[in-house]
């Protein structure tokens, strides 16, 4: 996909992403302050300071939309889309009939994301990925973490947002933590790991771990409604995507191809009701999974994208059998 070298664009990979077997290691977010309540931290949470650039085919993004939407904070932060095709010079902010919800950077007038971080670091250099949490008062990207966007959204906004929940409560975050922790090494990161390993034993050493994540998982849910216990938590907002995305492109692209989430009868069914949570449906775009995807030139280099979309997201679920 491509970094920025001294704030120069290269087409090259990161190679510290590969370790010495071939595994795929992420690399981690670099951009990494914080928006608080009273602007303590230098970035006070006011309505109409922030900005999200975002692509709806990342799961990563995707965490930081169903945020957004969950507390109501549509009004408070804009959000520029990017293509979901990979292109020359990574993320792509274009209109394009296929689209309609990738739009033209109209705050900045940056064609591609990686002006927004040499705009906020000149000598920036490293991955250049959505999410990115602009700051229109300061000209910079405030955060590019999608794990700590999301923790911002939620609890710093007070006032702002329009939604008082809080999805990650006092009383339950050891459990929410340990949970995102399996979550996230096995099977949000741990899709990606099959996907770019570069040796068998790496791939088989992530395969294997992703689908004995997915069996505890299926199992949990299996005695519980969600993730945490009876409520909905960050935990299960952060495993979401990676359900969604599953059986149009990890399940082939990937390898990950032991079963598809719609073989799990739990984790299905906890899928579709999660999605049927007001306003979350608008944030899944499953087309644009295949396209992005599937442009991903290592793994698919003839370019060529599937037809199929192979999901249903509407079909109804059988969770309220919790609720007795």
């Amino acid at each position: 996909m491509g970094i920025l070298v001294d704030g120069q664009w290269s087409e090259e990979e990161l190679a510290t992403e590969t370790d010495t077997t071939g595994a795929f290691q992420r690399s981690d977010s670099r951009l990494r302050d914080w928006i608080t309540v009273d602007g303590s931290s230098g970035f006070k949470a006011e309505p109409g300071r922030y900005h999200l650039y975002v692509a709806y085919n990342c799961p990563w993004a995707h965490r930081t939309l169903i945020f957004r939407t969950l507390k109501k904070l549509e009004g408070a932060i804009t959000v520029s889309c990017a293509l979901p095709s990979i292109r020359e010079q990574g993320w792509l902010f274009e209109s394009d009939a296929r689209y309609p919800e990738c739009t033209p950077d109209t705050l900045n007038g940056f064609r591609h994301l990686h002006q927004a971080y040499t705009a906020s670091d000149p000598h920036y250099t490293g991955k250049v990925t959505v999410p990115a949490l602009w700051d229109k008062k300061k000209q910079r990207i405030v955060n590019n973490e999608s794990s700590e966007i999301i923790r911002m959204l939620n609890s710093e906004f007070l006032g702002i947002a329009g939604c008082d929940t809080d999805f990650y409560p006092a009383p339950l975050r050891a459990e929410i933590d340990r949970i995102n922790e399996l979550v996230y090494t096995n099977v949000n990161n741990g899709v990606y790991r099959c996907g770019f390993a570069r040796s068998q034993a790496a791939y088989e050493a992530a395969y294997d771990g992703l689908f004995g994540a997915l069996d505890e998982l299926e199992a949990h849910l299996s005695r519980q409604r969600y993730l945490a216990g009876r409520q909905i938590t960050e935990a299960d907002w952060r495993l979401f995507p990676t359900l969604v995305r599953f059986d149009v492109a990890y399940f082939s692209l990937f390898k990950c191809n032991k079963k598809r989430i719609a073989d799990y009868p739990n984790l299905s069914n906890y899928m579709r009701e999660l999605y049927s949570v007001p306003g979350i449906a608008a944030t899944v775009k499953p087309r644009q999974y295949v396209a992005g995807y599937w442009s991903i030139r290592r793994l698919n280099p003839a370019g060529i994208i599937p037809k199929g979309t192979p999901v249903d997201y509407e079909a109804p679920n059988d969770r309220a059998r919790f609720a007795m």
